[in-house]
């Protein structure tokens, strides 16, 4: 039997995946490796450590697994999206990567607008240029580190570095290159208008292929690093959402999934390219040849909880380590004795600023309505209910657009807490279904690299022989009333903190 293996290279850790053609899991191993914050707003990793993730991980699914290197028929790249590695002529890297939680270069995102032309930004890209996307993190190299950007010979993004050192390519693909604002999202090829606008040539950037298409080959010197076979095929993979949508099976109108990792994801396949007439969302090129995807995306979803185990949650934390369960099980079992709504405490999961629907780097985190009356777990709950009003709102932005939401699919860490996944229904009023696997982007990228491969025909057809509906929640009706009511604050308390936040800043 043939196998298929994925890797992701995301923000905490490399997941590398095994899987046999029909979607069965063989193996799968995670090493993760730190994220460093200089200054406060900054976001960089080594993409060394990625690298040596990236090895090790190879290594433990092989070790896990029996399955021989030349079972393996290919091989997929996912990874986080927009971050930017800068290389010397020789290859080498010239300065940490800077990711696409990095906020550093509000300015920068008004010079490239300014430069470009909004509506030639938009006409190209299909999105404006914003704080996370690569471009801006080019332009900041360009004017704070000019010594450094005279030795820039190429810029990759995170997944495509794993992908040079396996292959000695340089190749990116097209639903990572739409998160760069360098893309014509329309055409499928870099845009040499936003080109122009950075001062950058084509060359300077990898090959654009799409994503099932085989960009390379394992090399012999990665051979011996990983225990690949030399010459084993990598195809172009996707960044981190577009990848997890193959592995959601979103692939197609009407399904649309709700992903709750570090970030909070809501996705819809389109057949076209349609923008918000807000820009409020991002359309990009999907991980599906000739199809688009449209998202909306907010920066601290499961990075809320998080957030909160690691500042407020101790004792939490102490229960789980003498129970020998995950802190998050504690945690939801806490926010489960509070009842929906917390009688009117509110969280805005602004963390990192926010991009959907405000893309604004100066966006906080509160606690609205706040009394003696609460305690811990209305606090816990709070967080988590934030993060459920935060996703509808990218939800309700594709219904305005007119896009059918017929299915609604729930993956990520926030997918694995049935009180979590009843919020989720509660608040957006309407069924939600978890599927059979839920290995998030490396399950796609296993897809990706089987189409690839010549083991499925197409990208859908990889979905429909893997993946299957296993459980449905539907809403509470007196519960989906109640956050109705709250929502609807919600929705409000950023227009009316909206020019404190900038003071605070």
């Amino acid at each position: 039997m043939a196998y298929l293996l994925g890797i992701d290279v995301g923000t905490t850790g490399t997941k590398s995946l095994l899987v046999d053609e029909n979607g069965h899991i063989a193996a799968r191993a995670t090493v993760e490796y730190p994220l460093h914050t200089p200054q406060p707003g900054w976001a960089e990793q080594d993409p060394a450590d990625w690298w040596r993730a990236t090895v090790q991980s190879i290594r433990e699914v092989f070790a896990g697994s029996g399955v021989q290197p030349s079972q393996v028929a290919g091989l997929g790249l996912s990874g986080q999206m927009h971050g930017s590695v800068f290389l010397d002529a020789a290859g080498q890297v010239l300065r940490p990567a800077i990711l696409w939680c990095d906020q550093r270069t509000a300015a920068q995102c008004e010079w490239i607008t300014q430069r470009a032309g909004a509506e030639v930004v938009v006409a190209e890209t299909c999105n404006p240029v914003l704080t996370g996307f690569t471009a801006p993190k080019i332009v900041w190299l360009q004017q704070h580190e000019p010594a450094a950007w005279e030795r820039v010979a190429k810029v990759l993004l995170p997944k495509d570095y794993v992908r040079y050192l396996l292959t000695g390519e340089f190749a990116t693909e097209v639903s990572d290159a739409s998160g760069t604002s360098l893309l014509n999202v329309r055409e499928r090829r870099w845009s040499a208008a936003m080109l122009q606008a950075v001062g950058m040539k084509e060359a300077m950037l990898p090959a654009v292929f799409e994503s099932p298409e085989i960009s390379g080959e394992v090399t012999a010197q990665a051979a011996e690093a990983t225990g690949l076979l030399a010459g084993t095929p990598v195809v172009g993979g996707g960044g981190d959402q577009a990848a997890g949508a193959v592995g959601n099976g979103i692939v197609e109108p009407g399904v649309i999934s709700v992903t709750t990792g570090t970030s909070g994801v809501v996705f819809a396949h389109m057949d076209t390219p349609e923008t918000d007439p807000e820009l409020r969302t991002h359309t990009f090129c999907h991980a599906v040849p000739g199809k688009w995807h449209v998202m909306g995306v907010m920066l601290s979803a499961g990075g809320s909880l998080r957030w909160y185990r690691d500042n407020l949650g101790s004792e939490e934390v102490a229960i789980a380590d003498r129970l020998g369960v995950d802190p998050y099980q504690v945690l939801c079992d806490e926010a489960a004795h509070a009842e929906a709504g917390c009688r009117g405490l509110i969280f805005l999961p602004y963390l990192s600023g926010e991009r959907t629907p405000y893309p604004d780097p100066q966006a906080r985190g509160v606690f609205f309505g706040l009394s003696l009356w609460h305690r811990r777990e209305h606090l816990v709950r709070a967080v988590l209910e934030g993060v459920c009003y935060g996703l509808r709102d990218s939800l309700e932005i594709l219904k305005g657009m007119g896009l059918a939401v017929r299915q609604v699919r729930a993956s990520g860490g926030g997918a694995r807490s049935a009180l979590w996944r009843q919020m989720q229904a509660d608040v957006n009023n309407c069924e939600l279904v978890t599927i059979n696997v839920d290995e998030g982007p490396a399950f796609g990228a296993c897809l990706l690299a089987g189409v690839g491969a010549g083991i499925y025909p197409s990208v859908p057809e990889a979905c429909r022989r893997t993946i299957q509906v296993t459980e449905r929640t539907l809403p509470n009706a007196a519960d989906a009333a109640v956050y109705e009511r709250y929502y609807q604050v919600y929705r409000r308390l950023y227009p009316a903190l909206k020019d404190r936040f900038q003071d605070l800043a």
